[in-house]
């Protein structure tokens, strides 16, 4: 299996656990209304907490979308900025990774 098809592998299995994730979150922010307001304050909270971490992974989602649209076009790994090769610690780390390590400074 080539470096690419590993990759294109963990963003997908990546995609999937985040969209497994929002659903979650999706249904706890779906929840009834508790009834005691202190309570209810509590939950508020943490609604908001959820809701940040929603948009987090739809986030992440368009970012593992568009390298996988990069992989599509043979553009993958490569900076977006200057046009030099993503070196693979990088790509490693950060699959959806748009930069080189030089242009990310």
């Amino acid at each position: 299996m080539t470096n690419l098809e590993t990759r294109r592998k963990r963003l997908l299995a990546k995609r999937a656990e985040l969209e497994d994730r929002l659903k979650q979150i999706e249904d706890w922010l779906d929840d009834p209304v508790n009834p005691n307001a202190e309570e209810r304050a509590t939950e508020r909270e943490l609604d908001e907490v959820h809701e940040l971490q929603g948009l987090a992974g739809q986030e992440e989602i368009a970012a593992i979308d568009a390298a996988i649209k990069r992989m599509e076009n043979n553009i993958y790994g490569e900076c977006l900025k200057c046009g030099e090769p993503i070196s693979d610690e990088r790509l490693d780390a950060v699959p959806y990774a748009t930069l080189c390590r030089n242009c990310m400074e």
